[in-house]
């Protein structure tokens, strides 16, 4: 969890700052689409690789590897003087989020394996809950230091602190037993290209996420053009993400509750997501602070449901943890479009009422898809995705982890 809170600062703590990054360093609309569509993007192609890094300097090393460049992506923030500088720390920041997403999965199958949808729903509620606290935090911690003129470099380099924090304590960690080291054979990523439950889950989770990068990138922009300070905007995003730590949290052990079919609880999530775009969209008499707790129970139940969903496809750890990385790998980099297109349509229209039809669209493209996960049709749809030999010899099979994993609770 304390990973976890790292993956999505460095990307909500730039739009509540929006208007004083543009006009120091004279960023336009399209570069600052760049400052969500770059790291979104990064961690896609990331993730890709999750798989081979677990092989070469198993889990530990490469999630310590990711944290350290999300560190030094936000601590050069702090001496960063134009939009060249802003990009590559996106992209340094976005690339180290998608070695740790592409790695923990796995890590969380391994280490608790009989409580699968409880575990994943805590890591996904940190990340949603990092988001957050980059969008509320990061406008007090300028105001702090720069008064009147907010200093918005130290507002976005303080999460570089976070960041060294996090990689010391999971260095010093000894308690989890990374089993996961243990080199393996026949888990590339590139046999998930030829798999089409694969490329549909990375659609749904792209398309998914589109939604929540674009209301990353825009959402305290839109307040802004209606009267609200930067404090108020990042505040509705704050707000936003606090809705996805609740319902990320418990969307999956509710879920788990009532047996291993997904389906219903993700079309509850898109449902909501399809009504708060809808308010939006139609300039419903609708409090924000209403829309953004709708908006952020879909995006949050979505999120983690998802992650649960890729897991429970394969039984070895290891292969579920590769599968993960290429829905995420793949996801993020349709994820990365979606705040491009969405700010294109508001360059050229002067608004956002298009860009908000636009992402109510897509969450009904979704419904029909989500309906296809069925679990009793899990093991033919990745039927010889890896190969069937198991896990490495020495290391005990799923079964039995389960097994103690049930005894031990």
């Amino acid at each position: 969890m304390l990973v976890a809170l790292n993956l999505r600062a460095f990307l909500t703590s730039s739009s509540p700052l929006l208007e004083p990054i543009r006009l120091a360093t004279g960023i336009g609309f399209h570069a600052v689409a760049l400052l969500t569509v770059l790291p979104m993007f990064a961690m896609g192609a990331t993730s890709l690789f999750g798989a081979a890094v677990d092989q070469r300097i198993g889990a530990r090393g490469g999630v310590a590897l990711g944290l350290a460049a999300i560190a030094l992506a936000c601590a050069s923030r702090y001496v960063a003087g134009g939009a060249a500088a802003l990009l590559w720390s996106a992209a340094l920041a976005g690339a180290g989020v998608g070695l740790v997403q592409a790695l923990m999965p796995g890590v969380v199958k391994q280490a608790y394996p009989a409580r699968i949808g409880v575990m994943t729903g805590l890591y996904s509620a940190a990340i949603m809950g990092g988001g957050g606290l980059g969008a509320m935090a990061s406008p007090w911690v300028a105001h702090a230091f720069g008064g009147a003129q907010p200093d918005w470099h130290a507002g976005l380099s303080i999460w570089s602190l976070l960041a060294v924090f996090a990689l010391l304590y999971w260095l010093n960690m000894r308690r989890l037993e990374f089993t996961t080291d243990a080199p393996r054979q026949g888990l590339s990523w590139l046999r998930c290209f030829a798999s089409r439950r694969a490329w549909l889950l990375a659609a749904c989770f792209g398309l998914i996420n589109g939604g929540y990068t674009s209301l990353v990138a825009w959402l305290p922009h839109f307040y802004a053009q209606q009267g609200w300070t930067a404090q108020q905007g990042g505040s509705v995003l704050a707000l936003m993400t606090a809705a996805q730590v609740v319902s990320a949290l418990a969307m999956p052990a509710i879920a788990r509750s009532r047996g291993r079919d997904l389906r219903p609880w993700l079309v509850l999530t898109l449902a909501a997501q399809l009504a708060g775009f809808c308010a939006l969209t139609f300039d419903a008499p609708v409090p924000a602070v209403a829309i953004a707790i709708v908006l952020g129970f879909g995006l949050g139940g979505a999120f983690s449901l998802c992650m649960v969903l890729a897991l429970d496809h394969l039984p070895d750890p290891a292969q579920a943890g590769a599968l993960a990385g290429f829905m995420q790998g793949v996801g993020f980099m349709i994820a990365a479009l979606a705040p491009f297109v969405t700010g294109w349509v508001r360059e050229h229209t002067g608004g956002f009422t298009l860009a908000w039809a636009y992402l109510a669209a897509v969450v009904v493209a979704l419904l029909p898809l989500v309906l296809r996960f069925d679990p009793r049709r899990y093991a033919a749809a990745t039927a010889g995705l890896f190969d069937a030999r198991g896990p490495q010899a020495g290391a005990p099979p799923i079964a039995t982890l389960e097994g103690a994993a049930t005894r031990k609770v």
